[in-house]
């Protein structure tokens, strides 16, 4: 179990610890000489069940609570800490509100400095912090008056720990490791070491993790894992792991930073989360408020975007988008704390929703209805919502790392189809898998109806026309399985409906027959479309015009402009260039130039052609063969 102490500056928090402990602490020479916490102090203590607690002391100056969230980010428990002469103060009041935000649900209550007060002065405080704590979570926490210089009421205090430590649940260790990293430091003969609250998984000696969102690999030489050398740690330990990576140093680590598995990192400057305004706020908050945003042990600054409207009321709940100046790392579910421009106040805080958030569409219906599915808990929750408005699909390992939750503890809705595209598999939901189906063969009927002469688009166009929505790999697949299907067809580059077909009229089918046989003749140089013009004494525009139909119709290819080739021509050069190919696959263009014996410009444009056409593909000087492509095909008739 790990508990933070919490309350107003000088109300005894350390004392208290150093009371039940027994143990000093690590306290700074300066905090020593001014007699107050700075920045986060530790403590281990068996409570007397065989276990060591683990003890977080916070600053309680308003100048630090900045640090005090750092440390109070991992906490099992609130140990809240009143001082009897002062009774509740402002930081009482922050803290406690902090620690709600948190989604810190235990607490105890040490009223402390009795021996200062009569008893009637700590019954007016008991009942001054009851008031305090019946509107929030921990309206039922005891009280414990003590006094930490005569030690009464300690001991009792200690037994209430070890009752609560007995019944705290262990954090789930599944998913990969995750620690924010609190505290750095060099020690000599080991190198760097970092300390921090394990938030999920298991850490072993000889892990390779991640620094987030630096991106630096560590391997862990060693770890301490609540206070103790062992030989791993999981997920609600104190952990201080010894690392070493290449160029490490302490200076190379900050507080805030992320210590993961490596499959987690995924830096993030935009993070979609449910909101909630403090009561205490003395105004609404407005969109695009600057603010600071408290994450793990990370304090970055950024804005707000209200996705629900254009200000929140005090105490009031909204969807709402955090724009971060510094990237951050962040998993479905965690608490953060979002503090004023100038880092005065807490305004308030929430969950994180979604650490991906879209720069694009995000107040769209279909996005919030995302959010709301996802403000509902689980990943199991909000599947179907999602899949059901995901026309790109779901990336599996996008949302392995947006839940922390590797996929073989997932359990899909049974309309879920897994959809393997260029770059992985997506999910989707199948009826609106095949609602795009459908749409992409609605668009292209009515792209013939449109177009009546020509014999269809390319891909590229019919994704345009059709679904420009659609990221084009998944467009790739959908295309991939309409054509399986038989619902598309494919002749060259151009896709058409199987009963769609263009017709030459009457004129033109004289005219191709006239000027067919001198393309063909041409073969690797065959005739621009001026000399086929002079030669069949018509108007350029006429050849022109029917060269395009026939390379609609798939016929012909235009190389470059007014330079038509053959299909059937196309495919002898393109086996040209396969027997050049040679086991390394790469055409190099004087050979290519040398074997068809025509001019190196020409050689040139026509491996231009074949990288568009997707034949080819240029790497330094020559270019490597693509043997899947559809020039290098065995035709029907052998």
């Amino acid at each position: 179990m790990i508990v933070g102490t919490a309350g107003h500056i000088d109300h005894g928090k350390t004392a208290l610890l150093r009371a039940l402990t027994g143990a000093e602490g690590d306290q700074r020479r300066e905090e020593r000489e001014r007699g107050i916490t700075i920045d986060l102090g530790y403590r281990y203590a068996d409570l007397g069940d065989g276990a060591l607690t683990g003890f977080i002391d916070v600053p309680g100056h308003e100048r630090f609570v900045h640090n005090m969230l750092a440390g109070a980010s991992g906490i099992d428990l609130l140990l809240l800490v009143v001082a009897a002469d002062d009774g509740v103060m402002p930081q009482t009041r922050e803290h406690l509100a902090i620690a709600e935000l948190l989604g810190i649900h235990r607490a105890l209550v040490a009223i402390s400095k009795t021996d200062r007060v009569e008893a009637a002065r700590v019954a007016a405080v008991a009942e001054e912090i009851r008031a305090l704590l019946a509107p929030g979570p921990f309206a039922d926490a005891p009280l414990y008056p003590l006094s930490s210089a005569s030690g009464d009421g300690v001991e009792t205090l200690r037994d209430a720990l070890r009752a609560e430590a007995a019944e705290a649940s262990a954090r789930s260790a599944q998913g990969g490791f995750r620690l924010p990293v609190d505290r750095a430091f060099s020690v000599a003969g080991s190198g760097v070491v970092v300390t921090g609250t394990a938030f999920a998984g298991r850490v072993a000696v000889g892990d390779e993790l991640m620094l987030s969102p630096s991106g630096r690999r560590v391997r862990v030489r060693g770890l301490h894992a609540q206070n103790r050398e062992a030989a791993d740690a999981h997920a609600g330990q104190r952990v201080a792991l010894n690392i070493a990576g290449e160029r490490l140093s302490v200076d190379s680590i900050r507080r805030g930073e992320w210590l993961l598995h490596p499959d987690l990192h995924a830096p993030t400057t935009r993070i979609d989360i449910e909101l909630n305004l403090l009561p205490s706020e003395p105004r609404a908050l407005r969109h695009w408020t600057p603010v600071h945003l408290h994450l793990g042990a990370q304090d970055v600054t950024g804005r707000v975007a209200l996705l629900e409207g254009e200000t929140l009321k005090p105490g009031a709940r909204a969807l709402a988008q955090v724009l971060l100046n510094a990237p951050t790392h962040a998993v479905h579910g965690d608490a953060l704390v979002l503090r004023d421009q100038s880092a005065q106040r807490t305004l308030g805080g929430g969950r994180v929703l979604d650490p991906f958030a879209p720069a694009r569409n995000r107040r769209g219906e279909q996005r919030l209805a995302q959010l709301q599915a996802l403000r509902a808990g689980t990943l199991e929750e909000a599947l179907p919502v999602l899949l059901e408005s995901a026309h790109n699909g779901l990336e599996p390992a996008r949302l392995e790392r947006q839940f922390n939750r590797p996929r073989e503890h997932w359990q899909l809705p049974q309309r879920t189809r897994e959809i393997v595209t260029r770059q992985g598999v997506r999910l989707f939901d199948a009826r609106l898998w095949q609602q795009l189906h459908e749409r992409l063969v609605a668009a292209l009927e009515r792209f013939h109806g449109e177009q009546p002469d020509e014999l269809g688009p390319d891909r590229d166009r019919l994704r345009r026309y059709a679904l420009p929505e659609l990221e084009r790999p998944v467009f790739i697949a959908l295309l991939d399985q309409a054509l399986a299907d038989g619902h598309i067809q494919a002749s060259g580059p151009w896709l058409h409906r199987p009963d769609h077909r263009v017709q030459l009229a009457e004129e033109e089918e004289a005219l191709k027959e006239r000027l067919w046989p001198l393309l063909l003749e041409g073969r690797y140089d065959p005739p621009w479309v001026r000399d086929l013009a002079r030669a069949l004494d018509r108007e350029e525009a006429e050849v022109r015009h029917l060269l395009r139909k026939l390379a609609r119709l798939g016929l012909l290819q235009q190389v470059v402009r007014d330079l038509f080739y053959p299909e059937q021509t196309l495919r002898e050069l393109a086996h040209c260039a396969e027997e050049l190919a040679g086991q390394d696959g790469v055409v190099l263009p004087a050979a290519f130039r040398d074997r068809i014996g025509i001019g190196r410009k020409r050689s040139i444009q026509l491996l231009e052609h074949f990288d568009r056409i997707g034949l080819t593909r240029r790497t330094g000087e020559g270019r490597r063969l693509r043997p899947d492509s559809a020039l290098l095909a065995p035709q029907p008739d052998g």
